[in-house]
């Protein structure tokens, strides 16, 4: 899955999708898809991410008590 940055709109590769489902942990683990050269893996904050259209991540994957509101 793909992902991009709010910052600076680098495609960013998701390497471990439960992660990004789980509220609980605020980063995951990606790799930046910037340049011809295969980049290292890193981890990302959560809140920095977006889908590629521009909307934010479901608040059920970066909001530990989402259900409570």
């Amino acid at each position: 899955m793909f992902l991009k940055r709010k910052d600076n709109d680098n495609m960013i590769e998701i390497i471990d999708l439960e992660t990004l489902a789980d509220p609980a942990l605020p980063s995951v683990m990606g790799r930046q898809h910037a340049g011809e050269e295969m980049q290292d893996e890193e981890r990302f904050e959560k809140e920095d991410l977006e889908f590629p259209s521009g909307e934010p991540l479901p608040r059920c994957w970066i909001d530990l008590h989402w259900r409570e509101d």
